[in-house]
């Protein structure tokens, strides 16, 4: 097993991180304390490609609890909070991360675990999955099944889908309501900006903030955006999208357009070059762009290097790119900001997205006989569970239906 970290020495201040975690991420707490009385994960290897966060450890422990053994890689190079990555090596957890790791430490670290030959992968991205279907193959047949964690992870995973590429399972994790509408919009809607303040320090109020795309999470942060003060332009290939913007009161235009009125971008849509170098070039002087999807493809920062003239540091992960007399400014190397230059989603958030992996881990176990290789959304009981969980954990009550709602939403006799 062993591990590979930065500095076993920070595991003290990483324990002291995660136990913070876990004061706030009570629903998953709930589904822990279950796990450590049936142990319905027992005998299965589970191997991992998150974010090495305090509030990833508290779904390892989880897991652990109900049975597994675990492995787990980072699934971002600049992602790995190290002195997280250091307590669970501590805790006995084959861990392999660390922040700002290099391309081939990265894939040396996917190999590691998945040389552990899991029986369940939990991806964010869908790369240690490509990794096992690409160079693993002959592990294929004892892999129960797989769960994805991110919007890129499923475009991914569903083009496999389709080419019959797809060898095991996935729960498609990510499109759980209590994923996608409370991960996406409220923890990609505050941790992006959090990102983006924390490595320059700009003042969002007063701003022209570019959003492009408008999904789940474009819908968060261009609603944090503008609860900050800012102007916010969305940009959109989605017809639908682009309406809903315009009717949530954001003006939306072309990005051709958007590039030379913005002074902040952030790029949420899972696709490739969305910044393109054309449009940088077209930016102000002193304008930021951020990037909070999940792949280092958003902004085409390989065109950005090949026509600056000049590239300089200013600030941790905070690049100055100087061209024809302006300047532009890159957060996080155009990795996913909010990990990169923050620390990820709040952990009441990340105790949902994290209750939907449990269960899906659980659920694909149980139901492994009859899964085909394809891509499943967890069940809406499931779903529903998870937030009773979380409405507990904030002390929230709701109503219940009466026997009589019940026969009536269940019948078509009774009219006007």
């Amino acid at each position: 097993m062993g591990y590979e970290v930065k500095d076993i020495g920070l595991a003290e201040q990483g324990f002291r991180n995660i136990e913070w975690a876990e004061k706030q991420m009570g629903a998953l707490l709930k589904i822990r304390e279950r796990f450590e009385r049936e142990k319905p994960l027992s005998g299965y290897r589970i191997g991992m490609a998150l974010h090495v966060t305090k509030e990833t450890a508290v779904l390892v422990r989880t897991l652990r609890a109900g049975g597994a053994t675990v492995s787990i890689t980072g699934c971002n190079p600049l992602s790995t909070q190290d002195d997280v990555a250091a307590a669970l090596a501590a805790e006995d957890v084959a861990v392999y991360a660390y922040k700002g790791e290099t391309r081939d430490d990265y894939y040396r670290y996917l190999r590691a675990v998945i040389e552990t030959r899991p029986h369940v992968t939990i991806d964010d991205g869908c790369d240690l999955v490509n990794e096992v279907h690409t160079n693993y193959a002959d592990l294929i047949p004892d892999v129960v099944c797989g769960c994805e964690e991110t919007t890129t992870g499923i475009i991914r995973l569903r083009a496999m889908e389709k080419d019959n590429a797809l060898k095991y399972p996935i729960i498609a994790v990510n499109d759980c309501d209590t994923k996608h509408l409370m991960d996406n919009f409220y923890g990609t809607g505050q941790s992006a900006l959090d990102g983006v303040v924390r490595a320059s320090n700009l003042l969002i109020s007063g701003r022209a903030v570019v959003v492009v795309g408008y999904g789940s999470c474009g819908k968060g942060v261009a609603s944090r955006a503008r609860g900050l003060g800012a102007e916010v332009i969305v940009t959109e290939v989605d017809p639908f999208r682009a309406l809903q913007a315009r009717m949530d009161g954001f003006r939306v235009m072309p990005m051709a357009h958007a590039a030379g009125i913005g002074d902040l971008f952030v790029t949420v849509t899972g696709n490739k070059h969305v910044i393109s170098a054309e449009h940088m070039q077209a930016m102000k002087d002193g304008a930021v762009v951020a990037n909070a999807g999940h792949f280092d493809l958003e902004i085409d920062v390989d065109g950005l290097e090949a026509m600056a003239e000049k590239k300089e540091e200013v600030r941790p992960l905070f690049h100055e790119y100087t061209m024809n007399g302006s300047s532009l400014f890159l957060c996080g190397e155009g990795r996913l900001v909010n990990l990169a230059c923050a620390e990820g989603h709040p952990s009441t958030v990340m105790s949902l997205s994290f209750c939907d992996q449990a269960l899906g881990v659980e659920y694909g176990i149980r139901n492994a006989d009859s899964l085909e290789p394809r891509v499943y959304r967890l069940p809406d009981e499931i779903d529903r569970e998870v937030a009773r969980l979380q409405l507990d954990a904030m002390d929230v009550q709701i109503d219940s239906l009466t026997a009589d709602q019940e026969r009536y939403l269940g019948s078509w006799q009774e009219g006007t």
